[in-house]
């Protein structure tokens, strides 16, 4: 094992699947990025394209969207590739539509470091836009369906980047679907971080079991029903844990 840091990613993974956590994180088989995630990549790169020059036109912003994704993809066996491509340009614009009222980031992607007491490795991440004279910091989302409220994985990481940018930050979650966009403000910020914390130690705890990965899938269990082991990563859980 070479878990040297926690991200809010990983411990969220640890806490809705262990099974896939000991695939990857442990034994270090990870899995193929689907479409929708190449997607949102590529769309966060055309709006940051669109945020730090307020003057450029959309279409160059679709353009070094398009561009980061053709890239990613290029060689990508997703069957739905060409789909999500199509949708990109109307992410980007309604993205832009929320986001570019904020006027220019001071920061885009900064890096974030936390180590509280009783944890081992530090938990990590980066914000993906910051408005350092507006006390604001903002994570965008996309998605198929817009959802009517902060979904809490998103929450405990929001909540690590704001609480470790200065006190009193306001926290936002900006979800954009093609048509659709929503801004919401996070609240009980100190909640969502002691609970990403809690989610942290019982990690250590679990790493702190054993060193061989065999040990690991002897205490587990996938579900082959959930998204977690869709496609290929079902033969490996009949392959590592034998079911």
């Amino acid at each position: 094992m070479k878990i040297q840091r926690h991200s809010p990613s990983s411990l969220n993974l640890f806490c809705a699947s262990p099974s896939m956590f000991v695939l990857e994180r442990i034994m270090g088989i990870r899995q193929p990025v689907g479409a929708p995630a190449h997607r949102g990549t590529a769309v966060e790169d055309g709006v940051t394209a669109g945020l730090m020059d307020p003057t450029k036109p959309l279409d160059d912003c679709y353009a070094v969207a398009i561009k980061k994704y053709d890239a990613i993809t290029a060689l990508s066996g997703d069957k739905r590739r060409e789909e999500y491509r199509d949708t990109i340009p109307a992410m980007v614009k309604t993205a832009l539509e929320e986001l570019r009222p904020y006027g220019v980031p001071s920061h885009c992607q900064q890096f974030v470091e936390w180590k509280p007491d009783g944890l081992k490795y530090p938990i990590v991440g980066y914000l993906d836009y910051r408005w350092e004279h507006h006390g604001i910091v903002v994570d965008l989302k996309t998605t198929g369906a817009l959802p009517s409220s902060i979904k809490i994985p998103h929450a405990r990481q929001v909540a690590l980047y704001s609480t470790q940018t200065g006190d009193n930050v306001d926290a936002r979650l900006a979800y954009v679907t093609p048509k659709k966009r929503a801004t919401y403000q996070l609240e009980n910020t100190r909640d969502h971080l002691n609970a990403l914390h809690q989610i942290a130690l019982r990690c250590e705890a679990f790493l702190a079991m054993s060193n061989d990965p065999e040990f690991f899938t002897s205490i587990t269990c996938p579900d082959v029903e959930s998204f977690y082991w869709g496609g290929n990563a079902r033969q490996l859980a009949y392959k590592h844990w034998n079911i």
